[in-house]
C-alpha cells in the first residue's frame, strides 16, 4: 500500500502541478500586489475616492460591508485570469495545434458508408464491396480527405 502511495506521488505529473500551485500562488501575491499598489488607487482616483478604494464600505443597520476589499479582489482575479489565459493558454494552445496537425494522420477506413447492392457498410473509399464483390464508385471527398487521387 505504501509503495503505490510512494508511485504515484514521485511521478513526474504529481510534482509538477505541485511546481505549477508553488508558481500559480506567488503570482498570485504579484498580481495582487500589482493590484493593490496601482490598479485600485488608479480607480479611486476615477470614481473620486481619495487615491484607493479598497477601504470603502457602507453600513446598513449598524452591519459594515466593505465592498472595496471585494473590488480590489474582484481586479486581481481578472488580471491574473487574463495575464493566464493570453501568456499560457493561448501561446500553449497554438503550440499543441502547430504539432497536432502535423502528428494526425488520416484513417482512410474510418469513413463508412453503405454498399449501394447489399446495404452492408464498407470504406468510403472503397471501389469494391468485400461482402457482395460488387464494383462501388468511392466517395470523392473521402478520397480527397485521404490524399487519394479520383478514379474513373
Amino acid at each position: 500500500m505504501l509503495n503505490g502511495f510512494k508511485d504515484f506521488i514521485l511521478r513526474g505529473n504529481i510534482i509538477s502541478m505541485a511546481i505549477g500551485l508553488a508558481v500559480g500562488s506567488a503570482f498570485t501575491a504579484v498580481v495582487t500586489g500589482f493590484s493593490t499598489a496601482f490598479i485600485t488607487p488608479l480607480i479611486g482616483l476615477a470614481t473620486g475616492s481619495v487615491g484607493d478604494f479598497s477601504s470603502a464600505e457602507f453600513a446598513i443597520e449598524g452591519t459594515v460591508f466593505p465592498y472595496g476589499k471585494f473590488l480590489a479582489a474582484a481586479i486581481a482575479f481578472l488580471i491574473t485570469a487574463a495575464v493566464l489565459y493570453f501568456g499560457v493558454v493561448v501561446p500553449m494552445a497554438k503550440v499543441q495545434n502547430r504539432f497536432s496537425k502535423a502528428d494526425e494522420e488520416v484513417d482512410i477506413k474510418a469513413a463508412m458508408r453503405d454498399c449501394p447492392r447489399c446495404y452492408t457498410e464498407i470504406p468510403a473509399v472503397a471501389s469494391r464491396c468485400a461482402h457482395c464483390t460488387s464494383e462501388v464508385e468511392p466517395d470523392p471527398q473521402a478520397l480527397a480527405v485521404a490524399g487519394l487521387p479520383a478514379q474513373r
